[in-house]
């Protein structure tokens, strides 16, 4: 159990002094934080049940969001996504190097800073979970839970988000076989555990998170993913 002095030391940054901003858009970072919940043997290779994904909840809202927040100009995009990470879920790990893309969207509610400053320009990363801890900084405003594709796709907040969701799996279905098993069984030791391999080919880019380089292979898990429930999105406006 984490204690409060510990906490104090991580606690969630506050003020837009250190925003970045490009032509009066707000930049945001985030990313999909995830695990491996069910080994292929189990799964068939089908990554709808073979991974999880966690979401974060606001206060007097029922539906979910992934972690993002504004990045600031003491830091990079991928230590941004880490940082948001830690601050709104309490989830450290492994943040994929390959984005899974940029999107540029307005809130609907005229209290989001987005909305006052002109708009906002996110961009999102894959995080494996290496460790999920006991308190985090927002925990008092915000629950997380873990949830299959399936449920984080029809809870989301945002269509802008439903596409990175969907970037997510195609990223992950090009992952190599090998990776994904190895990543499923670093999954079943302590969280806080890194296999020697996933250290040697990681970068450290702060205390609660490390780079992993994409893979070179690209061989589709089970084809073409088709998810029956997933919608056209490429037509669609962002909101």
């Amino acid at each position: 159990m984490e204690t409060k002095k510990n906490m104090a030391c991580i606690l969630a940054r506050q003020g837009r002094e250190r925003q970045r901003y490009e032509n009066n858009v707000r930049l945001v970072s985030g990313c999909i934080p995830y695990r491996i919940a069910m080994d292929k043997e189990k799964c068939g290779n089908d990554l709808e049940n073979m991974l999880q994904v966690l979401m974060v909840s606001s206060p007097n809202r029922t539906d979910l969001v992934f972690p993002k927040g504004g990045w600031e100009d003491d830091e990079t995009m991928e230590e941004a996504a880490c940082r948001e990470a830690l601050e709104e879920a309490g989830v450290k790990g492994i943040l994929k190097e390959a984005q899974l893309g940029v999107w540029e969207f307005r809130s609907k509610s005229s209290q989001d800073p987005c909305s006052l400053e002109g708009g906002c320009k996110g961009f999102m990363f894959a995080l494996q979970v290496t460790e999920e801890l006991q308190t985090w900084p927002e925990q008092e405003n915000r629950d997380r839970k873990w949830l299959n594709i399936k449920d984080a796709f029809e809870l989301c907040r945002y269509e802008w988000m439903r596409e990175a969701l969907v970037e997510f799996l195609k990223i992950m279905s090009k992952e190599d076989t090998h990776d994904i098993n190895e990543e499923s069984a670093s999954a079943s030791v302590e969280p806080s555990c890194m296999t020697v391999a996933e250290v040697a080919e990681c970068t450290m880019i702060s205390s609660n998170c490390c780079i992993k380089p994409s893979s070179n292979q690209h061989h589709a898990i089970n084809g073409m993913i088709m998810l029956p429930w997933q919608v056209v999105t490429e037509s669609m406006p962002l909101i």
